[in-house]
């Protein structure tokens, strides 16, 4: 994985079309190790998360073109400077949760970069969120031991409602109020380049993903009554 870290930082001081077409077999190179790794993670994962295994995602569908989308952006760079793996059933444009893994060397002009772990819903429909709620607000402490379990990952609490949504005010738990203010619902977890330099990589990203299985399986249940037309 270090030759894709040192392209993307390389490409992140030279972020222009005439340096990246010059270093085209760089950028190949990154992106079929990169594709490799995608899929083998694919493979690790399907090991142990049921959904994955019943809707396997393909590598194109877990991937993302490093090709920036210009059209409303003031920042005009025509390159992504990270690239990122979307472990989904049914692909990376699913509704359901999945485990994202985003490699992304420290920027340029004092911009930082990160190399995480990501495992939860990205921004998930009105409905799912409402889903979510539900269950939390009759059996919130499952969601919390599963919480528990995923060793070294952080519940992303950053956006959260200022007010519990009408509805559940009395709920029996006061510590699932907090849940219940979440817009997004996910677990992060930092990589340092230690981490990521070492051999078997996708064997031990799909360990430390393990943590989350059944944080993901009880979204993943939510997102099932959603799309079931119970909402």
């Amino acid at each position: 994985m270090k030759r894709v870290y040192d392209f993307l930082a390389a490409l992140s001081r030279n972020n222009n079309k005439v340096w990246f077409d010059a270093h085209k077999d760089r950028y190949l190179e990154a992106k079929k190790i990169f594709e490799d790794f995608t899929a083998e993670l694919i493979d690790e994962v399907a090991k142990w998360d049921e959904y994955v295994s019943a809707s396997k995602p393909t590598v194109k569908q877990s991937t993302y073109r490093i090709y920036r989308d210009l059209r409303f952006s003031r920042d005009k760079s025509p390159y992504k400077t990270h690239m990122g793996a979307f472990v989904v059933p049914g692909g990376k444009k699913a509704p359901y949760c999945g485990y994202y893994f985003h490699l992304e060397p420290p920027q340029k002009k004092g911009l930082i970069g990160g190399n995480m772990l990501f495992v939860g819903l990205y921004q998930p429909d009105p409905k799912i969120i409402a889903s979510f709620r539900d269950e939390v607000s009759v059996n919130g402490d499952p969601f919390l031991e599963a919480v528990a379990k995923a060793k070294g990952f952080d519940l992303y609490t950053e956006g959260l409602s200022r007010k519990v949504p009408a509805g559940f005010e009395n709920v029996e738990k006061e510590e699932w109020k907090d849940l219940l203010r979440m817009k997004d619902v996910n677990l992060t977890m930092a990589m340092d380049e230690k981490f990521l330099f070492a051999p078997n990589l996708a064997k031990r990203v799909a360990a430390r993903l393990k943590r989350c299985k059944d944080f993901s399986f009880i979204l993943n249940r939510c997102v099932d009554y959603a799309l079931e037309g119970n909402l």
